[in-house]
């Protein structure tokens, strides 16, 4: 990324009231849970070329399809929500910070739906990793995610090996019809 375009992305996250930090070729996790946990989404679709990557899970936070998606009614995307008895795994992702304005640009922020949240993800070692991910305000009530999206993150989360019970959860979610 340009000194112009790494400037121009400041301003405009600046104007949104969002802070950008750092320089573009600083690493940074980010923490996907959805279809971003997926290689042929993150690499092929979003374009990315991550660092590293590994298995992580966040604790507090539960997974929810509690988002308007299309076709409305009949497409809820991931999301997630605060609870402190449950916990959310995933894929934390190194990418750089320049990486993270072309993937918050693919997920529409800044905008009006999704938004960055730090958080600490733990790996299954122990290891304690600062990452960002995106959550938006959900509904009350969660929909169903469609087939296509829900078989994206289930084929995402054995890519990556997450734990078993975890897959089970995954493979429980009822697609819409």
């Amino acid at each position: 990324m340009t000194r112009w375009h790494w400037w121009w992305s400041k301003l405009r996250y600046r104007l949104a009231g969002l802070r950008l930090e750092g320089r573009p070729e600083e690493p940074v996790w980010y923490f996907a849970f959805g279809s971003n946990m997926n290689d042929d989404v993150f690499r092929e679709r979003r374009g990315m070329i991550p660092r590293a990557w590994q298995v992580g899970r966040v604790r507090g936070w539960r997974l929810r399809f509690n988002l308007e998606g299309r076709p409305r009614g009949r497409a809820a995307p991931a999301n997630l929500s605060p609870d402190p008895g449950a916990e959310t795994w995933g894929v934390l992702w190194q990418i750089t910070r320049a990486d993270q304005v072309r993937l918050d640009r693919s997920e529409g922020v800044p905008g009006k739906r999704y938004r960055h949240l730090r958080l600490e993800a733990e790996t299954p070692t122990g290891e304690r990793v600062t990452a960002f991910t995106y959550i938006a305000d959900g509904k009350e009530t969660d929909g169903n995610p469609s087939l296509r999206y829900i078989t994206l993150i289930r084929e995402g989360a054995r890519q990556h090996g997450l734990p078993e019970h975890y897959l089970t959860i995954l493979d429980r979610v009822k697609p819409a019809e």
